[in-house]
């Protein structure tokens, strides 16, 4: 770990005060650029219109105080629906001085959607119009006469269904009358205001009980630990229902003056990111791996990748005498990202080291972080001058990380403290007192701590293959590697038992590339066969490199991609592999 200082940060008790303090600090700035229908730019497209930092406050304000004029003050009200100005405003206005918010995933199944939030106790629901068929189920349930329904998109109150709009002209008039019980709100910091549902990889989803004190303590450490400046626009692009993009894509550029672009969808990531001239952008690996590999792709399909190498080579002996020549070598590249992108980075799962490193050799700087729920969400992250690709990151200020019961590896379960750590699961002692003990989170996750104060994961604690000898194998480790392949576009591995070699063996779910398999085979439709032998050869490379106890020794294909969560990891629990 180097000794750089960190960055300087202002001070922020709850939400209200950061929203406070920064309106009054970028007031007349644009906080969000949002595509709204009827509107053009200047070129006569769809283009992204601006809205301030004062227009936001005012918005909030607005529906807080109708929010708190229904009844709602100190309920607890779900949000619902995609990525947009009005999710964001709903879910200040809950969090800021009306009650506890309860962010629900969209793309759930309906059934799921009315469990979470009967689980969650819900008293009004604010939901996107897009999800009016989902919703209906649950107002047509005469057990559910009690929830106040919101919808962002409605035209009127209608069908005892009220209108977003009409809500934020009620809370104005209500204002301009004298009516400050919103206003003037206090905020307990270390009580529940958020309600959150883990994306559940392994098992059902908990609910995650977090305080403004959480949220505020990973706000400034992690801001502490990486620049962001006000003339950065953040790219909006993973689900605000989740920890990571709420906290990370959505809290912090508010709370450092930035701004946030939201994306239409993984269809448009390149257009919006030239319309918007992002700057930053957060994702998981599975985007950016994607995004990396047809970067390479197109390179192989126009005859340019030597030259690319060529580029590359060229590039990196220049760096070593602080010449960067990146931008103007590489400039289609870093055209296609919109010309603006000066920081990547990653999280939700751990990404291949070398398309951390190839990014940054193409002049697009990348990092990656660490983090759960239960941490609001980052307990580790790379800093922009201190970094390390093969390790989730160093621990955040304030926040104590070490292994418990570490093997002859150095390997164990990472256990966290800090100011950040969950209050517990919602209505679940008993899961709660298995991971909080003694003031310690235990994570679930594996890993080992550098001499140099990096934290690193190998995998998840429940995932390990143990062998009769008692070596461990840890699958993700495994899974990196074949999903290396152009052969492979995922997998999932696996402990079986196997009587012919007496023992455990490493066994692998495979969904092969077809399309890449075809190409090298200038078009000629593969067998089953065929594809297999491709599967085969490339299982005995990735083999190689791998100690003999860790061998793949059995695999089989799949058509169907892995179910996955909204944040593209693949439900292990929903997979018959054995």
């Amino acid at each position: 770990m180097k000794n750089i200082p960190l960055y300087e940060v202002r001070k922020i008790n709850d939400l209200k005060e950061m929203i406070t303090s920064s309106v009054e600090l970028y007031k007349d700035k644009p906080v969000f650029w949002v595509k709204q229908k009827g509107q053009k730019d200047q070129n006569g497209q769809d283009g992204y219109q601006s809205i301030s930092y004062k227009q936001m406050k005012a918005d909030l304000d607005a529906l807080g105080t109708a929010l708190v004029d229904m009844g709602l003050s100190g309920k607890r009200i779900a949000v619902i629906g995609e990525n947009r100005y009005e999710w964001a405003i709903s879910y200040l206005a809950v969090v800021t001085g009306t009650g506890i918010v309860v962010p629900i995933d969209k793309e759930l199944p309906q059934s799921e959607i009315i469990s979470l939030t009967k689980r969650a106790e819900v008293n009004a629901i604010i939901f996107s119009g897009n999800n009016y068929s989902v919703i209906s189920e649950i107002i047509a349930n005469k057990d559910n006469h009690n929830i106040t329904f919101i919808n962002m998109d409605g035209l009127q109150t209608e069908n005892g269904i009220l209108a977003y709009k009409d809500l934020i002209s009620k809370g104005k008039e209500l204002l301009n009358k004298g009516d400050s019980r919103f206003i003037n709100s206090t905020i307990d910091a270390k009580k529940m205001s958020i309600l959150l549902f883990t994306s559940a990889t392994t098992e059902k989803s908990k609910a995650v009980m977090l305080s403004h004190n959480n949220i505020c303590i990973n706000l400034m450490s992690m801001s502490s630990m990486i620049y962001i400046a006000p003339s950065d626009i953040f790219f909006s692009i993973l689900p605000l229902h989740h920890t990571y993009e709420c906290t990370c894509g959505f809290l912090c550029p508010i709370y450092r003056g930035a701004s946030i672009a939201y994306c239409e969808g993984l269809r448009h990531i390149q257009k919006n990111l030239q319309e918007s001239k992002a700057t930053v952008m957060l994702a998981v690996p599975l985007i950016f791996e994607t995004m990396y590999r047809r970067i390479w792709d197109q390179a192989k399909k126009s005859g340019s990748d030597k030259k690319l190498k060529t580029g590359l080579k060229l590039s990196n002996f220049l760096r070593k005498f602080d010449i960067d020549i990146t931008k103007k070598l590489f400039a289609p590249i870093y055209s296609s990202f919109g010309g603006n992108i000066r920081l990547l980075i990653s999280g939700a799962a751990g990404i291949n080291p070398v398309v951390a490193k190839g990014y940054r050799d193409l002049g697009l700087f990348f990092i990656q972080g660490y983090g759960l729920t239960e941490c609001s969400p980052i307990a580790a992250l790379n800093r922009d001058v201190d970094f390390k690709d093969d390790a989730a990151g160093l621990p955040l200020p304030g926040m104590k990380i070490k292994t418990d019961s570490p093997n002859e590896e150095g390997i164990g379960e990472i256990v966290v403290k800090g100011d950040n750590v969950m209050l517990g699961y919602y209505g679940n002692p008993e899961a709660t007192n298995k991971v909080l003990k003694d003031g310690w989170f235990y994570t679930g996750d594996l890993g080992f701590i550098d001499k140099d104060g990096f934290v690193h994961i190998t995998g998840r604690k429940k995932h390990v293959i143990v062998t009769k000898n008692g070596k461990n194998i840890y699958p993700e480790e495994i899974e990196t590697l074949l999903n290396q392949s152009k052969y492979i576009k995922e997998s999932l591995v696996y402990g079986k038992d196997d009587p012919e070699y007496g023992d455990v063996v490493v066994s692998a779910a495979i969904v092969p590339n077809i399309e890449n398999m075809q190409e090298d085979a200038q078009g000629k439709i593969l067998s089953k066969d065929e594809i297999h032998e491709l599967i085969r050869k490339e299982v005995k490379q990735i083999n190689k490199k791998l100690v003999i106890y860790k061998y793949i020794r059995d695999f089989n294909i799949r058509e169907n991609e892995f179910a996955k969560t909204t944040t593209k990891k693949i439900k292990r629990y929903m997979e018959k592999v054995d």
